[in-house]
């Protein structure tokens, strides 16, 4: 018989600042890892102001680890050791492996109106493959296929497969799907997913009800007046949903629509040794990772 996985936490995406004073929101991090297994970090990085972006994420290190960045408006300029450069704008995706190591930089430009709109999700990589061969994915918005359910609602498939359509990025070890998802007013959305998969959604526009949830207050909640509508149960902008196991989640809309990022990945299960922007799976491995860094080492793959 087929589950509805129902939510197991519920929270908002919080303010910080990284690389050279961007100004964001994490939806989770370092601390909360374990339980979003296989990813490891989700930032939200829209603003309207560039004195809040603009210094960017100059040159640094990566090791272990997958980086997604997805644009909604604006432009990011990116470059790596690999020799990689290049800009990527609204509707685009960055996914890049850092595997064995890698050092890039991605400096936040904004558009005509000053729009900086974009998100940026870290994947673990297992031990097997910590060290593989670090790639480089450039995806324009035109090659991200868009599918409409016949609800209405729109799916952008960056990575997985919904109603028979596959995203474009493939071959990623934790089996990974990513979708931007709108679902219109007064309607419903339904995917099927992977038992014992790890599945999250980020609400990043609008308000809906995720898996008809009938007792809102029975999973973990951060703050007494977290619903934007205790009533109908509605969740809105900078909410991060954890979901239970089972087989589908659905999500329904009132009077306006709502638009989610909706990811799911293989859990790793593995130990986590972290620090910076090196993820390891022990600490004596994140020790010889900085080692290199200091000695010059750290790269084992130069540009192309």
């Amino acid at each position: 018989m087929n589950k509805t996985r129902q939510i197991r936490k519920v929270s908002r995406s919080k303010p910080t600042i990284e690389g050279a004073g961007v100004h964001l929101k994490r939806a989770f991090g370092n601390a909360e890892a374990e339980i979003f297994d296989p990813f490891l970090l989700l930032d939200d990085f829209r603003s309207d102001n560039p004195a809040l972006y603009l210094k960017g994420f100059p040159w640094h290190p990566h090791r272990g680890i997958e980086t997604i960045t997805y644009v909604l408006e604006g432009e990011v300029e990116h470059g790596d050791s690999l020799g990689h450069k290049g800009i990527i704008g609204s509707g685009d995706v960055q996914w890049m492996t850092a595997g064995s190591g890698i050092v890039h930089q991605e400096m936040p430009k904004g558009d005509s109106q000053d729009r900086m709109y974009g998100f940026q999700l870290w994947a673990n990589l297992p031990a097997s493959h910590k060290m593989m061969d670090p790639r480089y994915r450039d995806v324009r918005s035109d090659d991200v296929p868009v599918v409409t359910n016949q609800n209405g609602a729109t799916v952008r498939i960056i990575c997985g497969a919904y109603d028979g359509t596959q995203g474009p990025v493939r071959d990623i070890v934790t089996d990974p799907e990513y979708f931007d998802v709108t679902v219109p007013p007064t309607s419903e959305f339904t995917h099927s997913t992977r038992q014992g998969y790890t599945v999250i959604a980020y609400v990043i526009g609008g308000k809906g009800e995720f898996c008809h949830e009938n007792n809102p207050f029975g999973y973990e909640t951060e703050g007494a007046n977290y619903f934007d509508n205790p009533v109908e149960r509605l969740i809105g902008n900078t909410s991060l949903i954890l979901f239970g196991d089972g087989d589908a989640v659905t999500v329904t809309t009132g009077e306006e629509p709502v638009r989610f990022l909706l990811m799911s990945g293989k859990p790793i299960g593995e130990p986590i040794a972290w620090y910076g922007p090196i993820v390891m799976n022990t600490r004596e491995e994140l020790k010889v990772a900085y080692e290199e860094l200091e000695k010059g080492t750290f790269i084992k793959h130069l540009q192309r």
